[in-house]
């Protein structure tokens, strides 16, 4: 079980199963990990725990990135997201922490949390992966109905209180790619198109 784990200059955090989405494309649906380590938690581990493997095993300033992506969903635990976030920026502010999400974080938690994330967080890809919201619950299977006009808020607020701010979809034939890039530059955010890959 690897709640720290390297992928080329990168170093992320794997702090949760759970999600809110049951994307057709998610890699837990072909593999129980990435880069030969194993994701699928046993257990969700505590701010403490994973602030001591960070301080014990690894060189922080090493990496190029810091990012919370696992197997599941990081903003469903925020206090844990901000724990973390605190003991790196007070290691070292240099340090670029980023945040891969699905943009599901204030329903779930019914506020605006990214206010929360300012000046901890520097960098958010947040999960599109459809022009429209029927093919957006065709694709992602949300439990959460209506999610995808939420997920626009979620992105326009995030360029409120986060410094770099992407949206991304997945490379599915079905996506419309071009229509997907258009709601970005409209958001006023940047935009990139994820490798849909089976395992790592």
């Amino acid at each position: 079980m690897s709640t720290v784990y390297i992928l080329g200059d990168n170093l992320y955090l794997n702090i949760t199963n759970r999600c809110t989405n049951r994307c057709v494309f998610c890699i837990r649906n072909f593999s129980n990990g990435v880069g030969g380590k194993k994701l699928w938690l046993e257990r969700e581990p505590t701010s403490k725990e994973i602030i001591e493997e960070l301080r014990n095993y690894f060189p922080l300033k090493k990496y190029r990135e810091i990012v919370f992506c696992g197997f599941g969903e990081p903003l469903l635990r925020i206090n844990v997201v901000k724990n973390i976030s605190e003991f790196i920026k007070t290691y070292d502010p240099s340090i670029n922490l980023r945040i891969d999400t699905n943009g599901h974080g204030n329903v779930f938690h019914q506020r605006n949390i990214l206010l929360e994330l300012e000046g901890l967080i520097d960098s958010i890809s947040i999960s599109l992966n459809a022009e429209d919201p029927e093919k957006y619950n065709r694709i992602c299977r949300p439990v959460f109905k209506n999610i995808y006009e939420e997920i626009l808020d979620f992105i326009k607020l995030a360029n409120k209180s986060i410094k770099n701010v992407q949206v991304t979809i997945v490379d599915l034939p079905e996506v419309d790619k071009t229509l997907c890039e258009k709601r970005a530059l409209e958001l006023g955010v940047k935009f990139y198109i994820r490798r849909f890959i089976r395992s790592l």
